[in-house]
């Protein structure tokens, strides 16, 4: 029954034609676009590629990016059939794109989840795709693992909570059960395509660091969302509403785990290979930030973003904030749930006039609703998604 009414409210979403593509109307900031470096031209990217990991605020960039291919009327690279991913947690392959063999290179945007294999994603976007990530900690990551994967990933089922799995993970983790343990080990190697259990040596680690420096313009770090989000919008040239966002797919602090410091430093040798990746790379994002913003301007923007985020979270929010699954209204918005983890949602205002009510809907919708509405209106002759 409850499935029954969350279908048939999701349906009058679509139905209402609020998400239209073509569909440009935004609640509009004064503030303008400015140039990746002041002596460039600036022109806005719409060839892009994200590589979604997995528990690293990732959802919510998917959301930014899905808007922002809505707003310039993009073709996005959605998963085919009723797959919610494409093919995950398969390496990825061409075939795992809606309608890959009728429209060929001439998707815009790419950012559902997938194992990252260069050559086949390069067959699907532009030569001049741009191609960026995120990272997150890997020790508050692994946590996050834990709590949402806790049903579904052996590794985690039998061990009574984080820090027993952490204190002999060998004792859980079964090599036969790769497949469904990755969300164990080194998560974000495995999703950028490398071998989650291989060795950490000196040599293999940075063979992997250059080549990920090579297939990428641009890795984000978690930890600072807002400086992040400042700049991809420098990257890319975008907008500030561009980038702009409430954070999705977060969940409840009930549900967080306290890692001992024990348990920290395991982490650090059970996730090596992500470890090292983490510290390579937010030292990169650091050396990016001084060579093209500097720390003055960069704290500047971050500030702007905060006043524009705050000003939309009055505006579209009963709440002011994220609430938790029981509490959403609409059940249309509600997020998956997973695990022992409570995923939180956003309650809209009631009285929003039609276009203000289509902005604040998109940045509120949930990553498998809105995949399953893109699908919807990109091929609208297929099956619709079953969420």
């Amino acid at each position: 029954k409850c499935l029954l009414i969350f279908s048939l409210s999701l349906g009058l979403i679509f139905l209402s034609g609020f998400f239209h593509m073509k569909n440009r109307n935004y609640i509009t900031s004064k503030r303008h676009k400015e140039p990746l470096l002041p002596s460039m031209p600036c022109h806005a990217k719409t060839n892009v590629m994200f590589l979604k990991t997995h528990k690293t605020a990732s959802s919510t960039i998917l959301n930014v990016m899905f808007r922002f291919a809505e707003k310039y009327n993009l073709t996005v690279a959605l998963p085919a059939g009723q797959l919610l991913h494409l093919g995950y947690p398969k390496t990825f392959l061409t075939h795992f794109v809606e309608e890959f063999e009728a429209i060929g290179q001439n998707y815009n945007i790419m950012c559902n989840h997938l194992r990252f294999n260069p050559s086949e994603v390069q067959k699907v976007m532009p030569a001049n795709t741009f191609y960026f990530s995120i990272l997150r900690n890997p020790i508050p990551l692994l946590e996050s693992s834990y709590v949402y994967y806790k049903d579904t990933v052996p590794a985690f089922r039998f061990s009574k909570d984080v820090n027993e799995y952490l204190a002999s993970p060998m004792k859980y983790y079964r090599w036969v059960d790769n497949k469904k343990n990755m969300y164990a080990r080194n998560i974000m190697w495995y999703d950028f395509g490398y071998d989650n259990n291989a060795g950490d040596s000196k040599r293999y680690v940075q063979a992997v660091l250059d080549e990920i420096e090579q297939n990428f313009h641009l890795i984000l770090i978690a930890e600072y969302f807002d400086e992040s989000m400042i700049l991809l919008k420098r990257a890319l040239c975008w907008d500030l509403d561009d980038v702009v966002y409430f954070k999705l797919n977060s969940r409840s602090q009930d549900t967080v785990q306290t890692l001992t410091p024990e348990s920290e430093e395991q982490i650090k040798a059970w996730c090596s290979l992500d470890w090292q990746l983490y510290l390579h790379f937010n030292h990169t994002f650091w050396r990016t930030v001084e060579k093209t913003i500097g720390l003055k301007d960069l704290e500047k923007e971050v500030n702007q973003l905060r006043m524009r985020q705050k000003e939309l979270m009055q505006t579209c929010l009963s709440d002011q904030e994220a609430v938790e699954k029981d509490d959403i209204k609409d059940k249309a918005f509600l997020p998956f749930q997973s695990g022992a983890a409570n995923i939180l949602g956003y309650n809209l205002k009631q009285d929003l006039d039609n276009r203000t009510l289509r902005t604040c809907q998109k940045m509120v919708m949930p990553e498998l609703q809105y995949t399953s509405y893109l699908h919807t209106v990109q091929h609208p002759h297929k099956e619709r998604k079953q969420l």
